[in-house]
């Protein structure tokens, strides 16, 4: 064990943060040292990889608040489970699940509905509340599900999580061409003999699960960072799906691995510099487009 590592292993112990000694690669290996670190990446690499996949269908079908809807429905279910004395991830799938569910049956039911659902995700957020409240004991894991706490996974939750996001995959990649054809043009895929509504179920169970995992690293509150904020940059650059999906992925893992590497050598938690990673992107996606328009315009003016 070098120097190095002794040190990082006593900053850890005393809740402070490692050094940077500036050297990629000792800084590399004090990162991984650690079996904490190695879980969070490998759940992070999951987490990711699923939330990029997904949120691409997520914003093609204009489906963001749903996810978010879902997160927050979800941290009802998951301080009821710690009350109960369940697992918050149990009650969170659960109540996500059931939710996803429905929302999929409901489908164009819902639309123009922003209000009432808007008071209705208050409400499920206020009786998440009133759940901690009433555990007596020290409501951590209702709090990580909030915020997140993706440092905290274990050898067994990385399996979990491995699972659930083959299932996820597996399920996205199954429904892929039929789901792609009823999020670009629903009506004609309807028309075409294609259940929608079916589909629509299947797209919000799925969905469900893929929030259930983003939960564990940017917690409830902070899920447009892994599930929506990727693929909102990828589709900016690209219209063919494979390669926006890809690109989702691509930054989806920037944002998460950038994330975790940073925070091991800071005081400050994961999920705010994954979102502060994935807002700069965007933000600077979204202001460097009217200059590159206005660069070609000037580029067709003076060829012409």
């Amino acid at each position: 064990m070098t120097e190095l590592h002794r040190t990082a292993i006593h900053a850890v112990i005393n809740n402070s943060s490692p050094q940077l000694s500036w050297n990629p690669f000792e800084d590399l290996a004090t990162l991984f040292h650690f079996e904490f670190m190695v879980h969070a990446f490998q759940a992070g690499t999951i987490i990711a990889i699923v939330a990029g996949a997904i949120g691409y269908f997520v914003v093609l079908r204009g489906s963001a608040f749903a996810a978010h809807a879902l997160s927050h429905i979800g941290f009802a279910g998951a301080t009821g489970a710690v009350v109960i004395g369940l697992s918050p991830i149990a009650g969170l799938l659960a109540f996500t699940l059931g939710a996803g569910v429905a929302i999929g049956a409901l489908g164009s039911r819902l639309r123009g509905r922003d209000v009432t659902i808007g008071i209705v995700l208050a409400w499920t957020l206020g009786l998440g509340v009133l759940f901690i409240s009433l555990y007596r004991g020290y409501a951590t894991e209702a709090y990580a599900i909030l915020f997140g706490e993706i440092l905290g996974i274990s050898t067994s939750d990385v399996a979990v999580t491995l699972a659930a996001g083959v299932i996820t995959l597996i399920a996205v990649g199954a429904l892929y061409r039929p789901l792609l054809f009823s999020s670009v043009d629903e009506d004609l895929a309807a028309a075409k003999g294609v259940p929608v509504t079916a589909l629509s179920i299947a797209f919000m169970a799925i969905l469900a699960i893929a929030v259930t995992e983003a939960v564990q690293v940017v917690g409830v509150l902070l899920i447009f960072a892994l599930v929506v904020t990727p693929a909102a940059i990828a589709v900016r650059f690209t219209s063919r799906p494979a390669i926006a999906i890809a690109t989702g992925i691509g930054l989806a893992l920037t944002f998460s691995w950038l994330g975790l590497a940073i925070a091991f050598y800071s005081p400050h938690p994961v999920s705010f510099f994954i979102t502060s990673l994935a807002f700069a992107t965007y933000v600077a996606v979204r202001i460097a487009e009217p200059l590159k328009t206005r660069m070609r315009r000037t580029t067709a003016n003076a060829t012409a």
